[in-house]
């Protein structure tokens, strides 16, 4: 349950949140988003996730936001809905193109802003993964972005679901491992534990850029039949952290190892002592 929602300049409620049926995010999906963990109301890695939005925005040719007041949206959104999101809850921050014609030119509309917020369930502990063939375009112009254009995600992710799993992970172009849905992956090779190169296209998760700077890992190119293989596999996400993968492609796999588990204990750890790192 969601009592607010902030749209534009301006905290309104629920049932009221509107945007023009000509937004350019509603019809061509023109527009950028970024979703933040928060915890016991307090939202997590607030400056990481505005800079990638930035960015976002700048790939996408959209109007650099403002991102003072996008901070102050998020604190007060998350304040209005305090009673009613519990210890856990998901944000989500969306910046479109704003109205424009019925086709791919912009118009002259401003930008729109929405934050809204709701409760969410903590993840399993372990998650069952599929891989799925349809690949990820590590040349397009979307690379980088975290857009709103998702919906190759979202067949990805409902044929996970009708597998059982909970997540889908893809190739790159050239056969190389990418990442899920909505996750970064990292994959235990001789005992180290790597994640997947930017180069394939995956999205810089800002969980993946912690665990980078927080725990041994690094980035190497790992085939796709490499990752089919591997008897040790993690998901991370800005509402996952780390998650142990537990099944790929129906296949169980044993205990994660020691690296690994230190890595999901490390970046818990640390991620608890730092609000905002």
């Amino acid at each position: 349950m969601t009592s607010a929602i902030w749209v534009d300049d301006r905290l309104v409620a629920a049932q009221d949140a509107r945007i023009s049926v000509f937004d350019h995010g509603f019809t061509v999906a023109d527009g950028v988003f970024e979703t933040l963990k928060v915890t016991r109301g307090l939202p997590f890695a607030v400056t990481r996730h505005l800079r990638r939005l930035r960015t976002s925005a700048s790939i996408l040719g959209l109007p650099e936001p403002d991102l003072d007041r996008i901070s102050h949206a998020i604190a007060r959104t998350v304040e209005a809905n305090a009673g009613d999101i519990g210890d856990l809850a998901r944000l989500r921050i969306t910046y479109t193109a704003g109205a424009g014609p019925l086709g791919s030119d912009r118009g002259d509309a401003p930008p729109t802003l929405v934050v809204a917020v709701s409760s969410m369930s903590a993840w399993p502990s372990s998650a069952a993964v599929i891989t799925v063939p349809w690949p990820r375009n590590d040349r397009g112009a979307l690379v980088g972005v975290k857009s709103t254009s998702y919906a190759e995600n979202v067949m990805a992710l409902a044929e996970a679901k009708r597998s059982g799993a909970s997540e889908a992970v893809m190739p790159d172009t050239r056969g190389r491992l990418c990442e899920g849905t909505g996750s970064n992956v990292l994959v235990v090779i001789d005992d180290h534990v790597c994640t997947p190169t930017l180069a394939t296209g995956a999205l810089p998760g800002i969980t993946r850029e912690l665990v980078l700077e927080w725990c041994e890992v690094e980035e190497v190119d790992i085939s796709i039949e490499a990752w089919g293989q591997t008897d040790a596999a993690a998901l991370t996400s800005s509402t996952r952290d780390v998650q142990v993968v537990h099944r790929i492609d129906g296949r169980d796999l044993p205990p994660p190892p020691a690296a690994l588990v230190e890595v999901r204990e490390r970046f818990a750890d640390a991620s608890a002592e730092r609000l905002d790192p």
